[in-house]
């Protein structure tokens, strides 16, 4: 967990700033329009200005930034007015308050709005930013999760200012394509504008922070009756397309709608070819989503794992043998789809944490040893911690079973489900997978497969680092083939994901299960294909890299 006394000044702040030549690109695309006000939202220190100042044109247009930073707001007027952009106003307060003061405000449109908004995690926001951020959903009508970021209400306050016909071009964080928390950003858009493009690119355009980020080009529909034509993806490479004219660049991407822009953008990054073999997929009578055949809860929750989860020297030093019971929780300890007491004793051996500690309640004797030890949390102040000071006594961690299937929640290459022979019990970093309709043993056979793990990649998100993941609600939408007449043998595919190449493994599976629905090669192909390019996207691999390497 991230807390916010461990983030920088600039990361609480959101300050990442634009590079010019893309800032430029982006006041180029605006200024095909002729527009007579601009918005720059988050103004920084001024880098638009100087964008719009280098393409020319604007030195007549009215110009409104808003900036909280004041040294900052200060330097984007210096910037301004040695621009010559005369007609420029800074305003040092918060763009939100003044969005929610003036979006039912007809006077208050612009032509178009420009920017880089804040990226800044809504629990880091102070409480008065919370709640405006809030405000502005319930203003537009539309769903609200606290799990937001500062970008999400300010894209959509600066596309509700936005006059009809006009556009918006910002730089945002590639997850508004998959994150669960943008969908009503995402809903909002494909319901305002005419068009959308994404421009994304294969590298990362800011070096000091691994959050990816992609142009967003946006028209807004001059009525209610015009057609949304939906969303086309721009993949690029380097900055070569920073020379192309931009109207050439979001008129080029072919516009996709329905189900792509309605749920998560990631189907737009696949070929036609592929998203209309999974609309045909999705209709096979032996296909399922993981929610008809499984059931997913979240693992134990005990508000301090470094104290509850230990090794087996801490188990003898404090003679806890009593209380202490196997466990699993991060991808070292189950590097294939089985987890049996070879594996357990391997994890002890390397010194690995394997040992829960569970107190259960006070019904049960604490002896002299657990005693012990629980004072020593108590003297490291774990009592006090929000997770364990909610529950009585602080030290009995709550909802504690364990199911014949678990589920890290995070994955390199692609996720996969592991067969608890042994009972062991697992934290929140992973999942507890109960079978409805299958054997535990067919559900986690047959996960692995080109199918569900091409599913995973539009179905989940990725930030920072390229590691995929999945919440319990993703989980249950993946697309699940069960054939009866394909038979995976577990054995053998544990001891192939941890030996070979995971693209081998997938073809593989391909082959059984896929072929066992009765799907060509080609097809089998054609799915692997689309899962090796979201993957290789997620993690940052370039086209030209060897993607089979181990």
């Amino acid at each position: 967990m991230n807390f916010i006394i461990n983030e920088t000044a600039q990361k609480l702040r959101g300050g990442y700033y634009t590079p010019p030549d893309l800032a430029a690109f982006l006041a180029r695309w605006v200024g095909e329009i002729s527009p007579k006000r601009i918005l720059e939202p988050s103004c920084g220190d001024g880098v638009f200005f100087g964008a719009l100042a280098e393409v020319g044109g604007f030195q007549k247009t009215e110009v409104t930034g808003f900036e909280l930073d004041k040294k900052e707001a200060n330097k984007a007027c210096t910037r301004a007015r040695e621009a010559g952009l005369k007609s420029t106003s800074v305003y040092a307060e918060d763009f939100l308050q003044w969005a929610i003061d003036n979006i039912d405000n007809p006077n208050t449109r612009f032509d178009a709005v420009v920017g880089n908004p804040p990226f800044v995690r809504y629990q880091y926001l102070p409480e008065p930013f919370q709640q405006r951020a809030e405000n502005i959903f319930k203003q537009l009508s539309l769903p609200f999760t606290k799990h937001t970021n500062a970008w999400v209400p300010f894209i959509l306050s600066s596309m509700a200012m936005l006059r009809a016909g006009g556009r918006l071009a910002m730089v945002v964080p590639a997850e508004i394509m998959h994150v669960t928390h943008a969908q009503s950003l995402r809903s909002y858009l494909g319901r305002e504008c005419r068009r959308l493009v994404i421009i994304d690119p294969e590298e990362l355009w800011f070096s000091d922070t691994l959050q990816g980020a992609v142009l967003l080009l946006a028209e807004k529909r001059l009525t209610a009756k015009d057609k949304a034509e939906g969303l086309g993806m721009y993949s690029v490479k380097n900055r070569e397309f920073l020379n192309l004219n931009p109207s050439q660049v979001f008129s080029a991407p072919q516009s996709i709608n329905g189900k792509t822009v309605a749920g998560k953008w990631t189907r737009a990054l696949l070929n036609v070819e592929t998203r209309e073999l999974l609309d045909e997929l999705e209709e096979h009578e032996e296909i399922y989503r993981f929610t008809d055949v499984a059931e997913v809860d979240v693992g134990i929750v005990t508000g301090a794992n470094k104290y509850f989860l230990v090794t087996d020297e801490v188990v003898e030093q404090h003679n806890l043998g009593h209380w202490a019971h196997p466990m699993f929780g991060r991808s070292e300890h189950c590097p294939g789809v089985i987890y049996d007491e070879k594996q357990h004793k391997a994890n002890s051996g390397k010194g690995n944490p394997t040992n829960f500690l569970w107190f259960q309640d006070h019904s049960f004797k604490i002896n002299a040893a657990a005693k012990a030890y629980i004072k020593l949390g108590e003297e490291q102040s774990l009592h006090t911690r929000y997770k364990c000071r909610v529950r009585s006594p602080w030290y009995v961690v709550p909802s504690v079973y364990s199911t014949e299937i678990g589920m890290l929640k995070r994955a390199h290459d692609t996720p996969r489900l592991i067969l608890n022979k042994i009972g062991a019990y697992t934290t929140d970093t992973a999942y507890r997978i109960r079978t409805s309709s299958v054997t535990a043993v067919k559900l986690v056979s047959n996960f692995i497969n080109p199918l569900t793990a091409l599913s995973a990649e539009l179905e989940g998100r990725h930030y920072g680092g390229g590691v995929l993941e999945l919440i319990p609600s993703e989980i249950e939408r993946l697309l699940l083939p069960l054939p009866a007449k394909a038979a995976v043998k577990l054995n053998d595919l544990d001891k192939a994901i941890r030996t070979l190449p995971v693209h081998q493994v997938l073809a593989q599976q391909g082959k059984i299960i896929l072929g066992g629905l009765g799907l060509s090669k080609a097809k089998q192909e054609c799915i692997l294909d689309g899962w090796q390019r979201l993957r290789d996207r997620r993690q940052r691999i370039s086209s030209d890299t060897e993607t089979d390497a181990a």
